[in-house]
């Protein structure tokens, strides 16, 4: 029998999750989108139907375990087993490590790693008894370190050593899991970091551009087409991987 084509994607009411949420569509998953308030995926469910694809919005906390096995089990229940997580959600609360509070530190952990404990212990029953899963975490650049962010980096740094473990615990069960670390990609939230620095976004993505070997910004699609690999049958041979879709290579 043919693994069910429904995939989960977490924080998909903007940005880089929108953006997956609307290729995986494409790509035929039925897409459960997922964020902390239902409306506020109406616009990604919208797109997604509007061009004949089958999506669901849901509202979760992922830091919660209650909200997400509801969650699950909904698009579950409304869409077929989910076969693809693509664990997205993310907060910044940036600040240098003497001005950052516990709650700082607490939320941003609990949102990413946390978050993403909790979804993939529930959908990965789902890709065992399918026989066939993909689990695709989203990690960062500033996993290597970047000024501001100890708390967002140490998130997304364990981010790859969460997925280099799901591929060893689950790839018997002909589930894979991966990584992608973005670079500077357009979306609020840098736009939110330029804010935080005090610099105009323009010229802030300019400034970015120039240190980028390929001399732009990354789009949300960027990251959207790495998933759509990583989701497909011909990728069933990677696992375990970390990809830095960046425009260049990191260190």
């Amino acid at each position: 029998m043919a693994p069910s084509r429904v995939a989960i994607v977490t924080g998909a009411a903007r940005g880089i999750g929108a953006a997956i949420a609307k290729r995986l569509a494409q790509d035929g998953f039925a897409v459960g989108v997922l964020d902390l308030v239902e409306d506020n995926c109406k616009d990604t469910v919208a797109a997604i139907q509007a061009a004949g694809g089958k999506a669901l919005a849901t509202g979760a906390d992922v830091s919660n375990a209650e909200q997400v096995t509801a969650a699950v089990t909904r698009a579950a229940d409304e869409l077929g087993p989910p076969t693809v997580l693509v664990n997205n959600a993310g907060i910044l609360r940036d600040n240098l490590i003497f001005k950052m509070s516990e709650d700082d530190w607490d939320l941003v952990l609990g949102v990413h790693l946390r978050g993403a404990f909790l979804m993939t212990r529930e959908v990965q029953k789902y890709q065992t008894e399918q026989g066939w899963g993909r689990i695709i975490n989203l990690s960062s650049t500033s996993a290597l370190g970047n000024r501001g962010q100890v708390n967002y980096s140490a998130a997304k740094a364990g981010m790859q050593g969460f997925t280099k473990t799901l591929a060893i615990e689950l790839g018997k069960f002909g589930v894979t899991a991966n990584a992608i670390a973005p670079g500077f990609i357009e979306t609020d939230m840098t736009a939110a970091t330029a804010a935080r620095v005090g610099v105009e976004f323009e010229q802030f993505k300019q400034g970015a551009a120039a240190a980028i070997p390929v001399r732009r910004i990354g789009q949300p699609e960027d990251i959207a087409a790495m998933a759509s690999f990583f989701a497909s049958d011909e990728a069933g041979f990677v696992s375990g991987q970390v990809i830095y879709v960046a425009g260049g290579p990191q260190d």
